[in-house]
């Protein structure tokens, strides 16, 4: 199973970008749905995910606002910026260029 820290460096902001680029998230979800859409392979633990939110926050690339979760709590929401959405593209696209790269060194060996 891959942790946060057996990821390419700065995987893990991508990944969080792109949760929640679908639909604002408080932090708890943004690890759910991490793990939901990677089919169980990819677990995120709160040790690495509130410090890069925080971190995507500081950078202006999220911003986050106080509301009630679908349990009744007080959750923080985080949200994509326009900020946000340019640099998750230019994330995107550079960790197309990079996997395709390892994929054909993977698959040559």
């Amino acid at each position: 199973m891959s942790k946060p820290t057996d990821l390419v460096q700065g995987t893990l902001d991508l990944l969080i970008l792109k949760t929640i680029a679908l639909e604002p998230l408080h932090g708890w979800a943004v690890a759910q749905r991490i793990r939901q859409m990677s089919r169980k392979t990819l677990h995120v633990g709160p040790g690495a995910l509130y410090p890069a939110l925080h971190k995507l926050e500081h950078n202006g690339w999220i911003t986050s606002k106080w509301s009630v979760s679908e349990n009744g709590r007080r959750a923080k929401y985080y949200t994509l910026t326009r900020a946000g959405r340019k640099f998750l593209g230019r994330e995107a696209a550079q960790w197309q260029r990079l996997s395709a790269a390892i994929s054909r060194i993977v698959r040559a060996v």
